[in-house]
């Protein structure tokens, strides 16, 4: 099977990454406490059964690193779906499958930011949120610019403490169910409490995908991995798989515990960010609750951190392209990273985070706005599938190149569909925003030519 031969320019990347290094950054990006931030949030919107959205979120997210690693096989460049579109579709498609992307990968970050400043606020709630939010954005920026190994390796044990706590709560939840037992009902994480509802579940989804968003970015890294396409593919599988794990089981355990009901939390927009904290403070222990928070704390800032890695990346490949400006493709000759695009990447982020975190509702709003632009750019993943192997390499494989795209597509429309509406109009909003970049572009090119 042909494949897009890999760019080696002798100022471009470094390839420094094991496979190692690209599970710290997939596995840091997902977090593995990442249901922490959003619990409250999807627990109001599913009415309770907040084990059985992860789980559909799992299989939904399934179809779309398959097709990740099918692409990063056959297109072995940074960019991602940016790249792949553009193989599998043609230069049109392939900018819109940037341009929706960005508005995933400039704001993800920022929601783990203001997770960041949330943990810690509920530890010292006499400084702001928004403030421990831009000293995250300050400290994780710094980090990324001097360097990726640098950054793995912080990364590395920062990815080991938030393990080590996610196994003491499922550890000491256990022994509290257990011992008095649960204050819902046992099925109530996958079936709801007062009834199970498809529509409120598939909305949720929709919100918990952002949990997930982590896995894709491993595939910004391959002109920085060493073996390339192959270790890539593996990461984000794997990766996927084993969050999809953690997800569902502490998720499950913490809404066994939570004291109040989805109803309650759907009344008040402002406790949904903090709500696993005080299960956590109320069903167990104030010690863990603190362990937790700082962790999450820690955790998230971190996760922030390969979120705008992966954003600089983009950045750089689409600046490399001619399709942002080409200042974004330089590489600083120190530390091998794109410089400008990353601090474009943490400008643009740390706007958006400290607008989120000086507004009661800024977590659901800013949760479904992200999600809009990485569900756009997952349908074109898909379809560039389709259109690489099946129409422009006449693969026979028809499972792996036609049934399981066009699958992923099916789903992920759906969980579109079910998205907040603020979030499809401001997704339309930007999908016009890039036509019409899209087409000043083109029409500039032909002007040139002439």
């Amino acid at each position: 099977m042909d494949t897009v031969s890999e760019r080696v320019d002798p100022g471009g990347l470094r390839r420094s990454l094991g496979v190692r290094d690209l599970m710290v950054y997939g596995l840091l990006f997902i977090a593995p406490m990442a249901p922490v931030g959003v619990f409250g949030v999807l627990d109001a919107k599913s009415h309770g059964a907040v084990a059985v959205v992860y789980l559909a979120a799992t299989i939904a997210m399934g179809f779309t690193a398959f097709s990740y690693a099918q692409m990063v096989r056959a297109v072995p460049q940074t960019g991602s779906v940016f790249a792949y579109a553009r193989a599998g579709l043609g230069e049109g498609p392939g900018f819109i499958a940037g341009w929706m992307a960005m508005l995933d990968y400039l704001l993800i970050p920022a929601v783990a930011y203001l997770f960041s400043g949330i943990a810690l606020n509920s530890l010292v709630p006499g400084v702001s949120r928004w403030v421990w939010t831009v000293l995250a954005v300050v400290v994780t920026t710094a980090l990324n610019l001097i360097g990726v190994r640098t950054a793995a390796a912080v990364g590395f044990a920062v990815l080991a403490l938030e393990i080590a706590v996610l196994a003491l709560f499922v550890v000491a939840a256990t022994v509290v169910l257990v011992r008095d037992g649960a204050a819902r009902g046992w099925a109530s994480p996958l079936a709801g409490v007062g009834g199970f509802s498809s529509t409120a579940v598939l909305s949720a989804v929709s919100v918990a995908v952002l949990s997930y968003l982590g896995f894709d970015a491993i595939a910004s890294f391959v002109e920085e991995a060493v073996g390339a396409s192959a270790a890539v593919a593996r990461a984000v599988l794997w990766c996927l798989v084993l969050a999809g794990v953690l997800f569902v089981a502490q998720t499950y355990l913490a809404a066994l515990l939570e004291p109040d009901s989805p109803q309650q939390l759907a009344a008040d927009p402002a406790a949904q960010g903090a709500a696993f904290y005080r299960t956590v403070d109320v069903a167990i222990a104030h010690w863990l609750h603190t362990l937790v928070a700082v962790s999450k704390a820690i955790g998230a800032a971190f996760a922030a951190l390969a979120g705008q890695a992966a954003a600089g990346r983009l950045l750089f490949a689409m600046g490399r392209e001619g399709r942002l400006p080409r200042a974004l493709a330089a590489v600083d000759g120190r530390s091998g990273v794109p410089r400008p695009a990353l601090l474009t990447a943490a400008l643009i982020t740390l706007v958006a985070a400290v607008w989120a975190a000086r507004r009661d509702d800024g977590l659901d709003r800013l949760t479904s706005v992200v999600d809009i632009g990485a569900l756009t750019a997952f349908v074109l993943l898909h379809a560039s599938v389709i259109g690489w192997y099946t129409v422009r390499q006449g693969s026979r494989d028809r499972l792996r190149h036609l049934i399981v795209p066009v699958l992923g597509i099916a789903v992920t429309v759906a969980v579109i569909v079910e998205a907040a509406h603020v979030a499809q109009w401001v997704g339309l909003f930007w999908l016009a925003a890039g036509i019409v970049v899209l087409l000043v572009q083109d029409r500039t090119a032909v002007g040139r030519r002439r």
